[in-house]
């Protein structure tokens, strides 16, 4: 894994670079102050962009709520990696939403997964 990070204002990121089932997958993680944002690609563009975050509600439990922006609206797998990582996020102890752009060429169970791993591994939260 090609990895490079840095915390210089005002936007903490996170570059790496790793092989997912035979395809160069480069990830960019970047801390806002108000938001995360992961860019995943393999095509060299952003592809289907999603919004995530947790709804304040009066429940103990929290729900979260994912978004596709732009792109594929018919990829619920896509919507399913978005909830992973929101409430990853929420679970480390931050309300902050969660941009994700996910330019995929292989949108397998399998890639997601090792997708959804290395973010979390990696993590900027």
């Amino acid at each position: 894994m090609d990895s490079q990070a840095s915390s210089r204002f005002p936007v903490s990121q996170k570059k790496f670079s790793l092989d997912i089932k035979g395809n160069k997958t480069d990830i960019v993680l970047c801390g806002y102050d108000d938001t995360f944002m992961v860019m995943v690609t393999q095509i060299g563009s952003m592809g289907t962009i999603l919004q995530a975050r947790m709804e304040q509600n009066v429940s103990m439990d929290p729900t979260f709520s994912v978004s596709v922006i732009f792109g594929k609206r018919d990829e619920p797998l896509l919507i399913a990696c978005g909830r992973q990582l929101i409430e990853h996020i929420s679970s480390s102890g931050s309300s902050r939403p969660l941009m994700l752009s996910l330019g995929l060429k292989d949108h397998s169970v399998e890639s997601l997964k090792e997708i959804t791993s290395a973010v979390i591994e990696n993590r900027i939260w």
